[in-house]
């Protein structure tokens, strides 16, 4: 008890004696935390608050699915929408690079329209396949445990994304793969790969290479989807209006 007087005299008079009007919560934080004892009863954390605080591992992991579950269903519908991925340039599919340089040059002499049609192929295969990759999502966050969940909940603006996708690329990939082979023969890549090379033997110097177009949609439409993830995960971290969720207003919410 002692202790304890003399830690609130001390801050007292420190804060009675400054020349400076006033000292912020985050002055008297620091203090507090090089061995002033916090008073009890005072109610409520410090502004600033680290998210989570004050909450049981359960919860936390709970929340977190939660903010995965609400960004992975925003990203998908972001990007199912007629060029969701064609009209954004943050993850807009673009030629494999094993044949940018035949492509450039089939553009260079004509075949400009054989180009573009064959990229475009390549998002509408990407936008089509999007919405079942909400299943596939939905099953991966099911399995997430608690492991390092306040270390998720107190790191950057996407961490839980980035630990997400560290998790769970490969066998998403494996799931996704299929569905983006069929949207593929849906919306005709091959057929547009297929016009847009039989013009390429008759540009000098351009030797195009083979490329996995499954593969390459693929691997690009889930760095898209994973993006677009990231970004909704932000705006539930800083933007109280996005904690569309009890959930996500206590464990996010300031």
């Amino acid at each position: 008890m002692k202790t304890l007087v003399c830690a609130v005299v001390t801050v007292a008079c420190i804060l009675a004696t400054s020349s400076a009007p006033l000292y912020s919560a985050d002055f008297l934080g620091d203090a507090l935390k090089k061995g002033l004892p916090q008073l009890p009863g005072s109610g409520g954390a410090p502004s600033g608050q680290a998210a989570g605080t004050g909450l049981d591992d359960s919860t936390i992991a709970s929340g977190l699915k939660d903010a995965l579950a609400v960004g992975t269903k925003n990203a998908v519908n972001l990007v199912s929408k007629l060029n969701g991925y064609f009209g954004n340039d943050a993850i807009k599919i673009l030629l494999p690079d094993k044949i940018q340089k035949a492509a450039e040059l089939a553009g260079k002499v004509g075949y400009q329209k054989e180009v573009d049609a064959f990229m475009l192929s390549m998002n509408r295969a990407a936008e089509t396949a999007a919405p079942k990759a909400s299943a596939y999502f939905a099953e991966a966050i099911k399995g997430m445990g608690i492991d390092d969940a306040r270390k998720i909940l107190s790191g950057g603006n996407t961490a839980a994304t980035e630990y997400f996708k560290s998790k769970t690329s490969a066998k998403l990939y494996e799931e996704f793969k299929p569905s983006v082979a069929e949207s593929m023969n849906q919306v005709g890549v091959t057929r547009s790969y297929n016009a847009m090379m039989s013009k390429v033997p008759t540009v000098p110097f351009a030797k195009p290479e083979s490329v996995d177009l499954n593969h390459h949609v693929t691997t690009k439409a889930l760095d898209g989807l994973f993006y677009m993830v990231g970004q909704e995960e932000q705006k539930i971290r800083t933007n109280p209006t996005a904690q569309t969720t009890d959930l996500l207003k206590k464990v996010f919410g300031k």
